[in-house]
């Protein structure tokens, strides 16, 4: 039978920050899959808010370094567990300004204040890294990408490393809502804004690397562990 698991490694803030709190109590859950009380005063109808974060909660508060893939034939968590692990702990922690909120493809995200070689770098080294554990793509799994119009760039990166969005198409970006639909976003974007005022004044910490997995395609996203980054080297 299939191993129907999915591997991803993700940015997840840090607990105790601003960005966690308010991103979690967003969603409606913590990494691990604890349903949290909604935030305070938020103001839109509660199933209004519910379709708004349906997608981004299945998948968690994150940003994605390495997309989701099923394990390579040979390989088990254990062995991609170790590897994470070392990885970490080779590359040193880092401090971004923060973030500001932004329309992307017509969602809004959390995004960086400018463009960042460090986070760039750390995705770009996860994609390369952790291939070995990555499993081909189905017939199914590439005929759902390609649903979506990609540049002939985009459709080589999902051949060489399963997802398109990776290298000189990667965006760092921490998904708060569905895409809008026409006059959402005048209602939606300033609210948010409010929501995470604190957030968007707090500077972010890069301190780990966040191993999430889903159980079956029709399941969350859910922190399976947290490595430390504390090497000295980029």
């Amino acid at each position: 039978m299939m191993d129907r698991r999915r591997f991803a490694l993700y940015f997840a803030p840090e607990d105790g920050t601003a960005l966690a709190d308010c991103g979690w109590r967003w969603l409606g859950r913590r990494p691990e899959g604890t349903g949290l009380d909604p935030l305070p005063a938020v103001g839109l109808d509660p199933s209004h808010q519910a379709g708004l974060v349906s997608d981004a909660r299945r998948y968690g508060f994150h940003a994605t370094l390495k997309a989701p893939f099923r394990l390579a034939e040979g390989a088990d968590e254990a062995s991609l567990r170790e590897a994470v692990a070392a990885f970490a702990s080779r590359r040193r922690p880092f401090r971004e300004p923060s973030f500001v909120l932004e329309a992307l493809h017509g969602f809004l995200a959390l995004r960086p204040r400018r463009p960042s070689a460090d986070l760039d770098a750390l995705a770009n080294d996860c994609v390369r890294t952790f291939d070995r554990f990555r499993a081909p793509q189905s017939a199914e799994e590439r005929w759902k990408r390609l649903r979506t119009p990609l540049t002939h760039r985009q459709k080589a990166q999902m051949d060489a490393w399963g997802y398109p969005y990776v290298l000189e198409d990667f965006r760092f970006h921490m998904t708060l809502t569905r895409r809008l639909q026409q006059g959402e976003r005048e209602t939606v974007q300033p609210l948010l804004e409010r929501l995470f005022k604190l957030a968007l004044a707090e500077p972010v910490e890069v301190r780990s690397l966040c191993l999430f997995t889903q159980a079956d395609t029709d399941m969350p996203f859910v922190l399976a562990a947290r490595f430390p980054i504390n090497g000295t080297s980029a």
